[in-house]
């Protein structure tokens, strides 16, 4: 139903991003945490690849920067067991083609790393999904790393206060030395931001 949305940046609005369409409609849509929209900045006008999820108690739209990493999503919640949710936790584990590269590769363990998929689900995906992945084409970036383990994406409240340093003007390399500066506590996002602007100043 909604497939592309081009529009106005607006803000981050915890594991989604908020654009505006010429029209004056304002879409909230899920990303992932490793998504290249999360570069945008306020103002930006950028293109997203949508997946509409219609259920009983509402609809959700998930975004994505372009066709391909669209296609490997929906492959992934083809996956018995693997929900839009899910499929969102394993893109945010790194690029497109570490995904594809894992999961061509039959790295399960890397694959269970993504938040709420368990062993047998990245099982399930390596046993569904390997052979199809395998015919697409890699990046260079992806053969090199072809059998290695993804380096998980920071989650929860450290990725919420990476996101919103980055939309502060820092760049996302400067908002996660100065997030990873800060020792593994049971923090809010505010708390983390607090003690990394320390770091950054």
């Amino acid at each position: 139903m909604i497939r592309y949305i081009k529009g106005e940046y607006l803000f981050y609005d915890k594991g989604a991003i908020v654009l505006e369409t010429n029209a004056g409609i304002g879409f909230r849509v899920f990303v992932s945490d490793a998504s290249p929209l999360l570069a945008s900045r306020e103002g930006d006008m950028i293109s997203v690849y949508t997946y509409l999820q219609v259920k009983e108690d509402g609809m959700s739209l998930y975004g994505f920067s372009d066709e391909d990493e669209l296609r490997l999503f929906e492959m992934l919640i083809s996956v018995n067991g693997v929900g839009p949710k899910a499929g969102l936790a394993i893109m945010s584990l790194g690029t497109t083609n570490q995904i594809k590269a894992a999961i061509a590769g039959k790295d399960a363990a890397a694959i269970s790393k993504a938040q709420g998929v368990g062993k047998k689900t990245a099982e399930r995906v390596i046993l569904e999904l390997s052979e199809k992945v395998s015919a697409a084409p890699f990046g260079e970036e992806a053969l090199e790393g072809l059998g290695t383990t993804i380096v998980t994406a920071a989650t929860g409240e450290r990725s919420e206060a990476i996101i919103a340093l980055t939309t502060l003007g820092y760049t996302k390399k400067e908002a996660e030395a100065a997030i990873g500066s800060v020792p593994e506590e049971d923090l809010s996002a505010e708390e983390y931001i607090k003690k990394a602007l320390k770091y950054l100043l």
